[in-house]
C-alpha cells in the first residue's frame, strides 16, 4: 500500500507548477488535424490541434481538462512539441509509456521534462491521463500522414 508521503511526492511542487502554467491553450483556427482523447478511468480529456510544415510540427494548440498529472504532461508537451518531427513525438510517447510502466529511461529531448512524472509509476490508474497529450498528438500526426498519402 502506498503511503501518504508517496502521494505528496506524486503531487510535487514542480508538477503543480507545470499544471498551473500550460502553454498553447489556444485552439488553432485551421489545423491540419484535430484529435480529442479521453482517459476512461478518470474522465480526463485533451484535444490537440496541429499544423505540419516541411515534416515538422509548425503550430500546436490544446484544450486540457485533466487531473494535475495530465495537465503537467500537457504542459511539458506544449512547451516542447513545436519544431519536432513525427518520429520525435512517437519516440517521446513510447519512452513515456516505458518510463511509467517499466521504469524505462526518461523521454528524449526535447521531452525530457516528462521525467517529473516518474513518481506516477506506481499509480497505474493515472497513466492514461499522463499519456493523453502525446497519444493525441501521435494520432493527429497519423491523420496528417494519411491525408498527405491520399
Amino acid at each position: 500500500m502506498t503511503g501518504e508521503s508517496d502521494l505528496i511526492k506524486l503531487y510535487s511542487n514542480r508538477i503543480l507548477a507545470l499544471a498551473a502554467d500550460i502553454p498553447r491553450q489556444d485552439r488553432l483556427d485551421a489545423p491540419d488535424a484535430t484529435v480529442k482523447r479521453r482517459a476512461p478511468l478518470c474522465g480526463s480529456t485533451v484535444t490537440v490541434d496541429l499544423k505540419v510544415e516541411d515534416g515538422k510540427i509548425a503550430d500546436y494548440g490544446q484544450e486540457v481538462r485533466a487531473c494535475a498529472l495530465g495537465q503537467a504532461a500537457a504542459s511539458v508537451v506544449g512547451s516542447a512539441i513545436v519544431g519536432c518531427t513525427p518520429d520525435q513525438v512517437v519516440a517521446a510517447r513510447d519512452a513515456l509509456k516505458a518510463m511509467l510502466k517499466d521504469d524505462g529511461p526518461t523521454p528524449p529531448a526535447p521531452f525530457e521534462g516528462l521525467e517529473v512524472l516518474r513518481p506516477a509509476q506506481d499509480y497505474r490508474n493515472r497513466h492514461a491521463s499522463i499519456l493523453l497529450s502525446l497519444e493525441a498528438a501521435c494520432e493527429a500526426l497519423e491523420q496528417v500522414r494519411r491525408s498527405d498519402c491520399a
